[in-house]
């Protein structure tokens, strides 16, 4: 038996170490010091031990704590995860669990004499840490095996390891742990060591000295930021380097990294005057009067022309933007469409917009007089109007169902004639206009609804032949 433990105990240190290289990280390595506390009680044995767990907190009749550094761990980290740590400990035994007096039922300390406790142990444990999406709470789980004396009697052990770390910064952290210890042989007493101590990180390489460790650095032998990955940026423009297409100068991301002087949306490389603003179409040069020719080549800089005219502008007699050599009415104002004469009659278009602009007009309620808001409206009509001067035009009203038929004929009159008049009064000859009512008898979206009856409130224009 004992040969078998020892046996066990070898094989587990074996794959332990044999795994310890596996994979890198930032501060693999760990340093712990703390104290332990080493409890034969509640571990399932018949008297003087107790049940499993039984009294497990009882640390006044149950724990033997050497009141000094009593454990040292090392730990390497494996990877996902996984650690290996190596622990060395050392107590002083005078509690070996409880008496029980059968007649009077008290319970009382068995004591020993001063016992000698030594302790090496491997274990290979997996943190929690990450699958909490913790940044300071570090629980995990750990099983292994050991070797322990006591009085300098020694067999193997099989570990199982609860515990958590409380980390207080990246290198600092506190260990809180708890193992029960199974012997394998009957002079070794299973028992549970507790143990609570400062944990120490450290290993990670750092070779150009940026703070990020060679592992996660980009750049490893380039001091650089942290949000490139440890690689630089020379000119602090918010661009790495290897992106960069300038990197000792300061730029834009737009432009990989290149700078824009004027700050027109041309890059210094490409801009034909890097000092002034200007637009892109024109290779970055301004063009103050807007009409496409650069004003190192307009001969008239502050008022538009075309380029075939150096930048100055060709006449227009009538101001109708139609310029006299292309205007076949140049002495009257008319529209491009129409070669520079005036329109006669409006297009299907220019109608559909004069009967948006009449079905908005908002009337108030029961009334054929205006509400404040509709007078935009009512200017933008009159502007149709006087943009065609021959034309004549019909005021439909129209009404949705509710009311009186006969209430609602009239109401839809008065306000057909309201427009009119208005009309009227601003400019629009009384002879091109004319209005009629019909009430609710021309619907154009159901009554049933509230919306449907918004729709059918409406005046609509029409163009009399």
């Amino acid at each position: 038996m004992k040969n078998l433990s020892r046996l066990f105990f070898v094989a587990v240190l074996i794959a332990s170490f044999s795994t310890s290289n596996a994979q890198d990280k930032n501060n693999p390595w760990a340093i712990t010091f703390g104290a332990n506390a080493v409890d034969f009680y509640p571990v399932g044995e018949d008297t003087p031990q107790g049940e499993y767990f039984d009294e497990y907190f009882n640390a006044t009749d149950h724990w033997n704590i050497l009141p000094s550094i009593s454990t040292l761990s090392v730990s390497r980290y494996l990877s996902d995860g996984f650690v290996f740590t190596a622990k060395g400990s050392i107590n002083r035994i005078d509690k070996f669990g409880s008496n029980f007096d059968p007649i009077t039922g008290a319970e009382s300390t068995n004591k020993v004499d001063d016992l000698t406790y030594y302790g090496l142990d491997g274990r290979v444990s997996y943190s929690f840490m990450d699958i909490i999406n913790s940044k300071t709470i570090d629980p995990y789980l750990g099983v292994g095996g050991g070797y322990t004396w006591v009085d300098e009697i020694g067999a193997g052990t099989l570990n199982g390891t609860l515990g958590f770390k409380v980390w207080f910064s990246e290198s600092l952290g506190l260990d809180v742990q708890s193992t029960y210890k199974h012997s394998f042989e009957d002079y070794l007493p299973t028992h549970f060591q507790h143990s609570v101590g400062l944990t120490f990180k450290f290993g990670g390489t750092d070779t150009d000295g940026d703070g990020i460790y060679d592992q996660d650095d980009a750049c490893p032998e380039e001091a650089g930021l942290e949000i490139f990955n440890g690689c630089p940026d020379s000119d602090n423009d918010g661009i790495q380097d290897s992106k960069d297409d300038c990197p000792n100068v300061a730029g834009l991301a737009e432009f990989n990294g290149c700078p824009d002087s004027d700050g027109d949306g041309v890059m210094d490389k490409d801009d034909k005057c890097p000092d002034v603003a200007g637009l892109k179409t024109l290779a970055g040069c301004p063009d103050a009067d807007g009409d496409g020719v650069a004003d190192a080549d307009d001969n008239c800089p502050n008022e538009a022309g075309p380029a075939a005219n150096s930048g100055c502008p060709w006449p227009d007699t009538d101001g109708d933007g139609v310029l006299d050599k292309d205007d076949k009415c140049p002495n009257e104002a008319g529209t491009v469409a129409n070669n520079g004469c005036p329109e006669v009659k409006p297009t299907a278009p220019v109608m559909e917009t004069l009967n948006e602009y009449a079905r908005s007009i908002l009337f108030n309620s029961g009334k054929a007089t205006f509400q404040k808001q509709t007078d935009q409206v009512l200017q933008s009509m009159v502007a149709i109007f006087k943009e065609y001067p021959q034309a004549n035009f019909s005021l439909e009203g129209h009404t949705d169902s509710d009311g009186s038929k006969s209430m609602n004929q009239a109401l839809s009159e008065r306000r057909a004639s309201a427009v009119r008049d208005y009309l009227i009064a601003n400019g629009i000859s009384a002879d091109r206009l004319t209005a009629a009512g019909f009430g609710e008898s021309n619907p154009i979206a159901s009554n049933s609804t509230r919306a449907g009856k918004k729709e059918n409130r409406r005046v609509e224009v029409k163009l009399k032949n």
